[in-house]
């Protein structure tokens, strides 16, 4: 499960969000590019964790 400080990302695709929050099958978070930005909450289902790509030249 998720924990507050994960990256995650929609399953479909979109803005990563850094989770501030987790309850039982939700998260909330906030965009990773706008700290101060609106609060989202997901089912917790619909995201996957953000992990970086060797292959992009970010790991």
């Amino acid at each position: 499960m998720y924990q507050p400080g994960d990256i995650v990302q929609p399953r479909p695709g979109g803005q990563k969000l850094r989770v501030i929050e987790v309850h039982s099958d939700q998260i909330v978070g906030i965009p990773l590019e706008d700290e101060n930005g609106e609060k989202i909450t997901l089912k917790a289902a619909d995201v996957t964790l953000y992990r970086k790509s060797a292959e992009a030249g970010d790991g």
